[in-house]
């Protein structure tokens, strides 16, 4: 079906025919990750320290779209298993800034390694065409994901 400018395919028939099909990977995927070393809100806040750098936990929760109780939580988690710290903001001695630690990188890598383990698995009960079609789509998922990534506020002077 075409969108309403017969322009290309309606995003609504698009989620229509791929949400179904979404959710049984989500399903299985984080089942799978439930034995995880780290839980998928944890893995997620370490992915975005790694990625953008040390950040206040009001930063992280809005860009997470989470709470700051929800956010400070996780960050106490993964601080207490030394996975992130905390230090104060330079500019602003009030504030503290959660930054990333060698170890948090290191399990950050395991569990991606892991994870993306399982994912090939699930990849390689796929016959060679099918697998050739998700790999032709798989700049535009990433496209879609990054879409709905909000990237944190500048970050200020740790």
């Amino acid at each position: 079906m075409m969108d309403t400018n017969g322009t290309g395919p309606d995003p609504v028939d698009v989620a229509r025919r791929l949400r179904p099909a979404l959710t049984k990977i989500y399903v299985a995927y984080f089942r799978a990750a439930e034995h995880s070393a780290l839980s998928g809100p944890q893995l997620s806040l370490l992915q975005r320290l790694d990625e953008f750098g040390p950040s206040r936990i009001r930063q992280l929760a809005e860009a997470e779209g989470v709470r700051m109780p929800t956010a400070s939580n996780t960050i106490n988690q993964l601080e207490r298993a030394g996975l992130v710290s905390r230090e104060r903001a330079l500019d602003d001695r009030r504030g503290v800034m959660v930054q990333i630690t060698d170890l948090g990188r290191q399990r950050l890598e395991l569990v991606g390694e892991e994870r993306t383990k399982f994912l090939a698995e699930m990849l390689a009960t796929l016959d060679d065409a099918n697998l050739e079609h998700i790999s032709e789509v798989t700049d535009a998922i990433d496209a879609l994901a990054n879409a709905y990534t909000q990237r944190p506020e500048p970050r200020a002077a740790l």
